[in-house]
């Protein structure tokens, strides 16, 4: 039962699904038309720069989370200390 495509084939489609075809192509290039537009767009505006301050507050931000991030790992540290010095002393 293979069915070989040739010159006499024929495809049957209705009004509708036409028409469902045309807007999915009329999307798509409307879409494509549109990125287009936004890329171009994008590359007229200036880019964004960052100041000499602004990075400094952001790398201070940053290494005080470290330090902080150190006081607390150090105090957990010293909690699991007492507490195996604990379980230790209940054996």
């Amino acid at each position: 039962m293979e069915k070989e495509l040739n010159e006499d084939t024929t495809l049957k489609l209705s009004i509708k699904t036409l028409g469902g075809i045309a807007a999915l192509i009329f999307t798509l290039v409307s879409m494509w038309f549109m990125l287009q537009a936004d890329i171009a767009e994008a590359k007229e505006l200036p880019r964004p720069e960052v100041s000499k301050m602004e990075f400094d507050m952001k790398d201070q931000n940053v290494r005080l989370s470290i330090e902080n991030t150190e006081k607390i790992v150090d105090d957990i540290k010293d909690r699991m200390i007492r507490l195996e010095d604990k379980i230790d002393k209940l054996r």
